[in-house]
């Protein structure tokens, strides 16, 4: 039997899934929410605790965490890209930047 890797996703209209373990590059993943369950391909290793897009995410559009806008595509990021500082710009309590609503 191989390695069960293990992430959460909360809401199925997260862009984002957790690594609830150190997961590594090429791996396939399944993520599951809701009953919903889908595989993604890693193009990275995404360290325990790090953020990994469950699919493409176009510049400048919100990254949703647990249902709600953390921050914005600082650059396009790819399906099992990882999702960190580096293409993630974070909008929250910025008062030059206005914040939209997840319904």
């Amino acid at each position: 039997m191989g390695v069960q890797y293990k992430t959460v996703m909360m809401k199925p209209s997260d862009n984002v899934a957790i690594a609830l373990m150190d997961l590594p590059k090429g791996a396939v993943i399944p993520v599951v929410c809701e009953g919903h369950q889908q595989e993604v391909q890693l193009v990275q290793d995404i360290r325990f605790g790090h953020k990994f897009a469950v699919k493409p995410i176009a510049e400048g559009a919100e990254i949703l965490k647990y249902g709600e806008i953390i921050g914005r595509a600082s650059s396009e990021i790819s399906m099992g890209e990882h999702v960190h500082v580096h293409n993630l710009e974070g909008i929250r309590g910025r008062g030059d930047k206005v914040e939209s609503r997840v319904q």
